[in-house]
């Protein structure tokens, strides 16, 4: 019974498509002679740069300090897994995005573009790309961090951060990202432990011992993220740290 509605819809798809005059676009890969080379090699560098891509968002962008701290919030505040990691991703991919939006302006006007309209090659569309994300790299690294790697490889010091090499950036701007978000989720931690603290004292004084002080301390602790209106002005701040 399967089969005979699989060949009916088969038949069925055929038809419209006949009806249509729609034609299915082709894909040749020629790997014999009259191949060149060169282009092989581009077209591997691009596969090799879009399967990247998703480290390269996580690395290189806001993304990496939006979500520790977002992470950190939800910690401070006790709800467990609420809200969901999706939900969290979700935001700080959209707020990764406010904040990344001049670099990608810069990589699709200066790269993408041209290179979509076969003005420039593979490889200065790539170091344009490089070029747009350094800039922003530079402006949040720490010269403390590039410094670690400058003296465990024994490299000589560059004039300026400009000269810095690409593998000494990364790992360095990473490094300041999350120096920067654990700051940022030690703060968010206080006032939440200051009223876990009142809440043990008030619960141990009463003699209720055996009342978990974090089951009384969640609804106050809510109860204050929302009276000043928190996710505002965590949101609020983390942007404002990249600026």
């Amino acid at each position: 019974m399967k089969t005979m509605f699989a060949l009916y819809f088969l038949f069925l798809s055929e038809s419209v498509l006949a009806q249509a005059n729609v034609g299915l676009p082709g894909l040749s890969i020629n790997f014999g002679q009259g191949a060149n080379l060169v282009d092989t090699m581009e077209i591997m560098i691009l596969f090799t740069v879009l399967t990247l891509a998703p480290a390269i968002i996580i690395l290189c962008t806001s993304f990496t300090r939006i979500i520790v701290v977002l992470s950190f919030m939800r910690q401070a505040i006790g709800t467990q897994n609420l809200p969901p990691n999706q939900l969290l991703i979700g935001l700080a991919i959209f707020l990764s995005l406010f904040v990344m939006k001049p670099t990608g302006t810069e990589v699709y006007e200066k790269a993408i573009r041209p290179y979509m309209n076969k003005q420039i090659n593979t490889t200065t569309a790539l170091s344009t790309i490089e070029s747009s994300f350094r800039s922003f790299m530079n402006k949040q690294v720490r010269k403390k961090d590039i410094a670690l790697f400058y003296d465990i490889s024994g490299s000589k010091y560059p004039q300026n951060i400009s000269q810095v090499p690409i593998h000494f950036l990364i790992p360095a701007f990473i490094i300041s990202e999350l120096k920067t978000a654990f700051q940022i989720g030690f703060l968010l931690y206080i006032p939440f432990l200051i009223l876990d603290m009142v809440v043990a004292s008030v619960l141990m004084a009463m003699g209720m011992m055996m009342l978990p002080p974090v089951v009384v301390s969640l609804p106050f602790k809510l109860l204050l993220f929302v009276l000043v209106d928190g996710w505002q002005l965590v949101t609020g701040s983390l942007l404002r740290s990249f600026y």
